[in-house]
């Protein structure tokens, strides 16, 4: 290994191949059209509360609609990127949560489909390549800070507290790995400590 990974780490900026998943390239934000900007009009409502707060943000050229980049940080998962689009009917939310996993494919998904049914807004989903993502629709006419806000907490709230658990399940050996590198070069291992338990079972299951 040549680096020290963080397992929670973002998508675009992690080295890890076990972590990484589509990359998303940042693009500079461009005006709307000023007819876009009439009152009420979801687009200036999504674009005006990302405005007044302190997430990292942008919004993306796009032919039709509007398109917009937020990053959520969390406390596991360091940061969760998330997609909004703005289309004919509905606002669209995408956000990635980890790369496809090396192994317990089955289990993974069954554990994401079981807290389906808990979750508000939003849902587990996986795209072709096997990526875990949240993804959901909101019916333009409900878009408002009230409801962004309770959606965007959920995204982060879900991605949280399911990271753990996700590399658990789906990334077991490459995290025992990663452990046993560390400790044999002497590299911290503070980023580590939340799979303690995991590490600590035989994985032969004796």
């Amino acid at each position: 290994m040549t680096g020290t990974p963080d397992p929670a780490a973002s998508p675009d900026t992690s080295t890890e191949p076990w972590l990484q998943g589509e990359a998303r390239d940042a693009r500079e934000a461009r005006e709307a059209p000023a007819a876009d900007r009439q009152s009420g009009d979801p687009a200036t409502v999504i674009r005006d509360y990302l405005a007044a707060g302190d997430l990292e943000w942008s919004e993306l050229p796009a032919s039709q609609g509007a398109v917009f980049t937020v990053v959520l940080p969390g406390e596991k998962k360091l940061q969760t990127p998330v997609r909004l689009d703005v289309g004919r009917h509905a606002l669209g939310v995408h956000a990635f949560v980890a790369r496809h996993p090396d192994e317990n494919h089955e289990r993974v998904y069954r554990w994401l489909l079981e807290r389906n049914l808990k979750l508000y807004g939003v849902a587990f989903a996986v795209d072709h390549l096997g990526d875990i993502y949240l993804d959901g629709r909101l019916p333009l006419s409900a878009v408002s800070p009230e409801e962004l806000d309770r959606l965007l907490g959920a995204v982060l709230t879900y991605a949280d507290e399911s990271f753990n658990t996700i590399l658990e399940l789906g990334f077991a050996s490459s995290i025992r790995k990663e452990w046993e590198w560390r400790l044999s070069r002497g590299e911290p291992t503070k980023n580590l400590e939340a799979f303690r338990g995991l590490l600590e079972q035989d994985p032969s299951g004796a």
